[in-house]
This record gives C-alpha cells, sequence and structure tokens, in this order.
C-alpha cells in the first residue's frame, strides 16, 4: 500500500507539473500572438515612414513633351523641391489602406523649349494634396492633385504671358530603401495657362515622367 501511495503521488505531481508546463506554453503563445501581429505591422516601411505627423522632404526632377488640346512641339524639363507633412492616420485596410498628406513644391528650375521660343523660369505649388497608400511592405503607390503658378523669363506661350498657373493631376510610386528613405517615380498631366489674363490664352498641355528622393521625419 505505502509503494501504491507513493506511486500514486508521484503520478500526481508529474501530471500537475506537466498541466503547469502546457498553460504557461499556452499564455505564452497567447501573449505573444498580437507581438506577432504587431511584428508584421512594423514590417511595412511605408506605413512606419509615412505615419501621421511625419515630415516628407523630397529633391526632384522631370520632363515631358507637349499633348494634344493645346500649343504643340513644346518640350518641357523642370526639377525641384518637395515639402510635405501628413495629415492623418493610416485609414482602410489591406492594399487600400493609406492616409492623407499636404505639400509644397519649389521648382527654381522651369525649361520650355517651345516652337518660337525657350523660356527659362521658377515656379511655386503651394497646393498638393496627395493620397499614399500604405498597405505595401515595401512600395507605396500615391495620387496626386495639385496647382501653382509658373513665371518665366518670356511669354510661354509666345506673345501671351510669362505668367501662367499650372493646375495638375498624378500617380507615382515610393519605392522603399530602408525605412524613411525611398525613391519615387511618378507620371503626371500639367496644364500650362494663363487663365485669361491675356489674350489669345491656348495653353500647353504637358506630359511629364519624373524621379526623386525623399526623406521622411
Amino acid at each position: 500500500m505505502k509503494v501504491a501511495a507513493v506511486v500514486l503521488m508521484l503520478c500526481s505531481g508529474f501530471a500537475f507539473a506537466q498541466g503547469t508546463d502546457q498553460s504557461a506554453s499556452q499564455t505564452s503563445t497567447t501573449e505573444k500572438a498580437p507581438a506577432k501581429a504587431r511584428l508584421t505591422y512594423d514590417e511595412s516601411l511605408p506605413a512606419t515612414s509615412l505615419h501621421k505627423g511625419a515630415w516628407d522632404f523630397g529633391v526632384w526632377a522631370q520632363g515631358g513633351h507637349s499633348a494634344s488640346g493645346g500649343v504643340s512641339n513644346t518640350g518641357v524639363g523642370d526639377a525641384g523641391l518637395r515639402i510635405g507633412k501628413v495629415l492623418t492616420a493610416q485609414h482602410g485596410s489591406g492594399f487600400l489602406r493609406g492616409n492623407l498628406e499636404y505639400a509644397i513644391d519649389l521648382i527654381p528650375i522651369y525649361v520650355l523649349a517651345g516652337p518660337v521660343n525657350t523660356a527659362y523660369g521658377g515656379s511655386i505649388n503651394p497646393f498638393v494634396i496627395k493620397w499614399n497608400f500604405t498597405g505595401g511592405k515595401r512600395f507605396a503607390p500615391y495620387a496626386e492633385l495639385g496647382g501653382g503658378v509658373l513665371f518665366t523669363n518670356t511669354e510661354v506661350p509666345f506673345h501671351t504671358s510669362n505668367i501662367n498657373f499650372t493646375p495638375q493631376i498624378g500617380v507615382g510610386m515610393h519605392i522603399f530603401t530602408r525605412e524613411k528613405r525611398s525613391v519615387t517615380l511618378d507620371f503626371k498631366y500639367i496644364h500650362i495657362s494663363n487663365a485669361g489674363m491675356s489674350v489669345p490664352n491656348p495653353g500647353i498641355n504637358t506630359l511629364q515622367v519624373g524621379v526623386g528622393y525623399h526623406w521622411m521625419k
């Protein structure tokens, strides 16, 4: 009886120890699950870089040619700086997750080679609204709408005005090389006209392709 009692006590102790280990293991697994979920989210470079309140600084250059609907045979090239601020938290889920950004472009280099003359100038875009799609791991497509003013040393187009407005729409992509650092590629449609300040006002419709480098803080 004594031997049976000892065996029973040992078996009971072993079973209790096993139950405690399994319970601890289950608790540990449960505790780790949220951490794994957070890790999956944090592995998204766009989400961690373009978060609410982040500053977006960039340098870029772009160029292209006139399209139909205005003065033709005009080449265009420009380069500048961007200062942006992410205004909202992430909204949506999956690939559609994203946030809203406001930005300003300062463009000290602007060249338009028209059929009659070549104009040199500078521009400022004080209004750029941009939606960043931040659901990817390394790539963040975006769409933007903006507008500004262009000042040139001679009339654009020829015999019109040396002050023009530049409403524009574009799509592009951040390609993150690491957290808070990205290369951008974009495609824009930019309309250049004087908004009726002088006559005639034929305008120039341009299609431009650009490349840039951005860092966030």
